[in-house]
């Protein structure tokens, strides 16, 4: 039985030596034996089957892959359908009464507590706020992820060290469920 993932590659195309074509990535997939693979936008999302079903292996096995064939590092991670549909409908923001581009998922490579953020003074970040979920961050900014000064403040490495983690609109979140949907 195989299962549909998407491969979250951090920091891709966004700016700097770190330019991933997509059709490469494609091309790279494929020669792993994932089946259907298809990419989302050029910043690094990707949509594959597998029957493997260990979506650490995978996300290592296609870091490894890409280091090799275009010659830098990247973080990798690999989640199922089930796991990204659960984290949309877990959303605590009103998502439906948003723009897309007010709301944010980091995703994480492992599960992270409140402890690790417990610095952080909620009220003086309002009207920004974050609530944690399942190996995910979801991110509330109404103006937008690039002026936030929270969304800054939990990018810092003593926030994610240890971690990977990626960030992504609430379109992509969505767009992801649906590709991986089959």
């Amino acid at each position: 039985m195989t299962t549909t993932y998407a491969a979250l590659l951090r920091g891709i195309n966004v700016g700097g030596a770190r330019k991933l074509p997509m059709a490469g990535l494609r091309t790279l997939m494929e020669g792993l034996a994932y089946g259907d693979v298809r990419t989302y936008l050029q910043s690094g999302q990707a949509v594959f089957s597998s029957a493997h079903g260990d979506e650490e292996r995978l996300a290592a096995e296609l870091a490894a892959t890409i280091a090799k064939e275009f010659g830098f590092d990247v973080d990798v991670l690999v989640r199922d359908h089930a796991y990204l549909r659960t984290i949309a409908e877990a959303c605590p923001f009103p998502a439906a009464g948003l723009q897309p581009k007010q709301l944010h998922v980091t995703y994480f490579s492992a599960p992270v507590g409140a402890e690790r953020f417990a610095e952080i003074d909620p009220a003086a970040h309002l009207p920004e706020e974050f609530r944690l979920g399942d190996r995910a961050l979801y991110l509330h900014t109404p103006d937008g992820l690039g002026r936030s000064k929270l969304a800054e403040l939990l990018s810092r490495p003593r926030f994610t060290k240890g971690l990977v983690a990626t960030t992504r609109n609430w379109n992509t979140v969505l767009k992801l469920v649906e590709m991986t949907e089959s």
